[in-house]
């Protein structure tokens, strides 16, 4: 029996405006002057959130988590999240500081992949990175205990309150558990959607014997 939900998702179809052309051979020799181009094509095509991109880790276990984090920043060192030590991403990338990042951008029908190994920052760069952010930011970090189990909507909106109080009161406060992560990339794939599916995929992969430090190729869409 064909049911709403499969009405609905029958209904759908993407990438039915004119896309972008890429041609990967003009693509520069470091993945990140590429991500750089593509993002801030991303914002100037009125792409929703283009720097809250989807975190895959794996836990103690080897079962695959994922959600959505926000990108605070993409530099030679890698790209940048935060997140508290104590949460289930924080464990899980202490366990296994492997992670990858998955950028979407169907405004232009575009991609980024970035994985590899998780550094963790400095409590100098955690208190940097927390209070460079806004006073809701810094209420939220208060709060803590993300991920743990939560007994009642009234606990939250308390702990929420008092937080926000504190974090006005107090816009220096400290929050202990707030950790910068940096994902350095080992690897770097863009995707350029096409309408007729013949999609570009263009990965750098890692290779400090190279000039340039990354190869270049092409996948098979």
């Amino acid at each position: 029996m064909t049911t709403d939900f499969d009405r609905a998702l029958r209904s759908l179809r993407v990438w039915d405006t004119a896309l972008p052309a890429f041609d990967p051979a003009g693509a520069p020799p470091d993945p990140l002057a590429l991500f750089h181009d593509w993002f801030t094509a991303a914002v100037a095509a009125g792409q929703t959130e283009p720097h809250t991109p989807s975190l895959a880790t794996v836990d103690e276990e080897g079962r695959p988590d994922v959600r959505v984090v926000m990108l605070h920043g993409a530099d030679a060192r890698g790209w940048h999240f935060a997140s508290h030590s104590t949460s289930a991403k924080g464990r899980q990338l202490a366990a296994r500081p492997e992670a990858a990042l998955g950028f979407y951008w169907p405004v232009q029908g575009r991609q980024v992949r970035v994985r590899g190994p998780v550094a963790t920052g400095t409590p100098e760069e955690a208190y940097a990175d927390l209070h460079a952010r806004t006073t809701g930011a810094l209420a939220a970090a208060l709060v803590g205990r993300q991920s743990e189990v939560l007994d009642s909507p009234e606990t939250l909106a308390a702990a929420s309150t008092a937080a926000w109080h504190r974090a006005e009161a107090e816009p220096d406060a400290p929050a202990p558990t707030w950790t910068p992560y940096t994902v350095e990339p080992a690897e770097v794939e863009f995707f350029q959607g096409d309408e007729r599916r013949r999609h570009v995929r263009l990965r750098y992969r890692r290779d400090p014997s190279t000039p340039d430090g990354w190869i270049r190729e092409l996948l098979w869409p």
